[in-house]
């Protein structure tokens, strides 16, 4: 497993994983908005299973795309975006991308659950019931964040919505506190 106090590339990594609907999207948003409220700098890696375009059809930036360009620039007074185009080349592995980020106090992974990087687990009891919890067959997962009660479980739970206490948790893993 990848430590979470030295991470990759001096990186601190910690993930949020879990089934689809179990409220990692909205543990990750609480959480970065907690983390930065403590004076930390939080950077975010999104990982998708489906075909994602940030692009619209027929921007100058999509044309640049189709038109072949490896990478593509976009720059503004507020904010830039860099597409990579893979152009059949497999997708990089978490620990390439996590070398492309600025350097942060931390940074939150959604998804990547067979990654070797430590993780909370998001569970609701609706959408993960029938499935179960991921902790049982993934020895990265380090505790869980469930909107039902757990029993039987040698990792620590948590409330999903009791974001201070997850923090804490993930900051301390992290060597941050």
């Amino acid at each position: 497993m990848i430590d979470p106090k030295t991470g990759i590339a001096g990186q601190r990594l910690y993930g949020v994983t879990g089934w689809k609907n179990a409220g990692k999207t909205g543990l990750v948003e609480r959480l970065v908005a907690e983390i930065v409220g403590r004076g930390y700098s939080v950077s975010t890696i999104k990982h998708a299973h489906h075909n994602v375009d940030i692009d619209e059809k027929g921007r100058d930036t999509y044309r640049h795309r189709e038109a072949g360009a490896q990478e593509v620039v976009l720059a503004s007074a507020n904010r830039w975006a860099l597409m990579h185009e893979l152009r059949g080349a497999p997708e990089p592995a978490l620990a390439k991308i996590v070398t492309t980020l600025t350097p942060v106090d931390l940074v939150i992974v959604e998804g990547y659950k067979r990654e070797r990087h430590p993780k909370i687990e998001a569970y609701r009891h609706a959408g993960g019931s029938a499935r179960g919890l991921l902790a049982h067959e993934l020895p990265t997962i380090r505790a869980i964040a469930s909107d039902t009660p757990l029993d039987d479980l040698t990792l620590p739970v948590f409330d999903l919505d009791d974001t201070a206490a997850i923090a804490d948790f993930v900051l301390a893993e992290c060597g941050l506190i």
